[in-house]
């Protein structure tokens, strides 16, 4: 979580950015302030366990991000925070389950599936990525690159797409040409988990 929170905070400007011509132009300032508290919530609670880290951090970006982001990514870490439990860690299977439940647990939430010009479409394809390489036989770390990969192509895929689900759906036809915003920020948050695996953490 914390190398989410240092990509939220690097990228803010370009997710706000992304957000003026569709939405209410404070996807990054809302996400940076929801991560900020955080990095800080796990540094004073220090849970223990993917579980529980999961279960805190969408706890707090619940409480902290304003809109529709906070609780639909509050959402998708407390049901993946719940699917781990209290165990202290968990392989490449149990970490795709708890996604996949974190994962369905948005789409429901917001009533989207993918095509609708929204996070899932890049939160979708970087899933079925990590299943599909996990069940070829790469780790984890290999398995979460590509979904990172994934992510990032279902975002670039939201540009011609018309919204049809949040606040660019009322733009119309106006919506094509632009990236999904919250599809832009699953793509800092899948590549986040990526790296942070890669490199041990």
């Amino acid at each position: 979580m914390n190398a989410a929170a240092d990509a939220v905070d690097r990228e803010a400007d370009r997710l706000t950015e992304l957000d003026s011509p569709i939405g209410d132009a404070d996807h990054g300032t809302n996400l940076r302030r929801g991560f900020t508290a955080v990095r800080q919530g796990l540094r004073d609670d220090q849970p223990s366990g993917p579980g529980p880290v999961l279960l805190l951090s969408g706890r707090l970006l619940v409480s902290k991000v304003g809109g529709a982001s906070g609780p639909l990514y509050g959402t998708l870490l407390r049901r993946a925070g719940k699917a781990l439990g209290d165990e202290s860690a968990a392989d490449g299977r149990q970490v795709a389950a708890a996604l996949r439940i974190g994962v369905e647990a948005v789409a429901q939430l917001g009533g989207a599936v993918e095509g609708d010009k929204t996070m899932l479409d890049a939160l979708f394809p970087a899933l079925t990525a990590l299943e599909e390489a996990l069940e070829s036989g790469e780790d984890l770390a290999d398995a979460l690159a590509a979904a990172g990969r994934a992510a990032a192509e279902g975002a670039a895929a939201t540009v011609p797409l018309r919204a049809r689900r949040g606040r660019a759906s009322y733009l119309g036809e106006r919506s094509v040409g632009h990236e999904d915003p919250g599809a832009a920020s699953s793509v800092l948050l899948v590549t986040a988990l990526a790296e942070a695996v890669g490199a041990g953490e």
